[in-house]
């Protein structure tokens, strides 16, 4: 017997889609300011690029091969390609309250945030046609298998019990551990570490921030897939480890100086991504400590990145990588079924196994997405090249790739 839908259910996840939606242009933005004026639009279009790109693929395969019928743990089947039998109806492994479609949707916003973190590593210096095959190859190779591990049913890792609310391994360690795969790959933007590369627009960062911490609320309290207690736990939690890491970003940046703009924006930023495996499992007690551990981890892991000269050029390893690594691992600690009875308890609550469970998928997660990153990088590089020509990068990606300006 199907399930009916519930409205309340099924309104609060419709608005969730729009806003995980929101979060890639607010990236676009939050990436567009960091970069020199003359590669706004590249920037730009590199993010706004997976709605169109991903929104094609995951209806076409993607969504099938991440959530279709369980192939030994590894992935999902072909019985969901084109959408088929996607409809208004519950679906009973994943979608109880609300229209199977509308999970779809709803997945598919993750799936076209993914990629686009990733663009952060290499913006500046990408061939538009290079970056397109890798992106499409990457949803289909990296994320789509992955997504099934954790979050589909049978997946392998799900069913070790890993707890993963919505999306540390998934989206941030993917994209964090890619980016630095790519960027060892791609190599450094000319003159890096020679000329200025100064930002060109920091309001319109704080502004993609702003947007992105709105959107998270969608990204992790949707994820309870019901307007219920858990979803609210999340948002709360969401709200307290962002709100604690800017504060904890302003200081250690007024340490080293003066409390810089840009980097309380970054911090808040890594909040949210650290908080986004624990959010449905975690008090906000917990969220706090969690936001409040993963600044320092970031801002360390920046200034580390920076000492070694590596331009991994917007930070997306420090800021999402390293930070949801600690928010898996922090699951392990806080988790507790008094907020979510359909989690487990992590090792304060009595339940010290959780700590392994989650630090053995932060490390399949790792070598997973580092390792075929590293090799699709390699294979694009050596066959139709990665990086525009040193006169293009010169002139700058908006005019030599896209035609047009961003300022006159």
């Amino acid at each position: 017997m199907v399930n009916p839908i519930n409205a309340g259910d099924t309104a609060w996840i419709l608005v969730c889609c729009s806003l995980v939606l929101l979060m890639t242009p607010a990236l676009a933005l939050f990436y567009g300011g960091m970069v020199r004026r003359k590669n706004v639009l590249s920037t730009l279009t590199l993010s706004y690029i997976f709605m169109a790109l991903i929104g094609v693929q995951w209806v076409v395969y993607g969504y099938s091969l991440a959530f279709g019928s369980d192939i030994k743990g590894l992935i999902g089947g072909l019985n969901f390609v084109g959408f088929t039998g996607v409809d208004a109806l519950p679906n009973g492994n994943y979608s109880k309250t609300i229209p199977h479609g509308l999970f779809a949707a709803f997945q598919m916003m993750f799936a076209v945030i993914t990629p686009a973190l990733i663009t952060g590593a290499f913006v500046e210096r990408v061939k538009f046609k290079s970056f397109l095959l890798f992106s499409l190859l990457w949803a289909t190779l990296v994320y789509d298998p992955l997504c099934h591990w954790v979050w589909g049913q049978g997946g392998w890792l799900k069913e070790m019990g890993v707890l993963d609310f919505a999306g540390g391994t998934v989206v941030h360690i993917a994209a964090g551990f890619s980016a630095l795969a790519f960027a060892l790959v791609i190599g450094p933007r000319k003159g890096y570490g020679k000329s200025p590369m100064e930002p060109n627009n920091i309001p319109l960062t704080v502004l993609g921030a702003g947007l992105l911490w709105v959107g998270w609320f969608g990204f992790n309290a949707g994820s309870a897939l019901a307007a219920n207690g858990i979803a609210v736990n999340a948002l709360l939690t969401t709200n307290t480890s962002a709100a604690t890491a800017g504060l904890v970003w302003m200081l250690l940046s007024w340490l080293d100086g003066r409390p810089s703009t840009l980097g309380i924006a970054t911090g808040m930023v890594v909040g949210l991504a650290a908080v986004t495996p624990a959010s449905g499992y975690v008090t906000p007690l917990a969220a706090m400590v969690i936001g409040g551990v993963a600044a320092p981890l970031s801002y360390y892991t920046m200034r580390f990145r920076d000492r070694r000269k590596l331009d991994e050029s917007l930070d997306v390893w420090a800021c999402h990588g390293i930070s949801s690594s600690w928010g898996m691992v922090a699951t392990g600690l806080f988790a507790t079924m008094a907020v979510n009875s359909n989690g487990t308890n992590g090792l304060f609550f009595g339940n010290p196994g959780q700590i392994g469970v989650q630090l053995f998928a932060v490390m399949v997660t790792i070598i997973y997405c580092f390792g075929v990153t590293y090799v699709l990088a390699k294979l694009l590089s050596w066959s139709i090249g990665l990086r525009v020509t040193v006169m293009e990068e010169e002139v700058g990606l908006d005019i030599s790739s896209h035609g047009e300006r961003s300022y006159s």
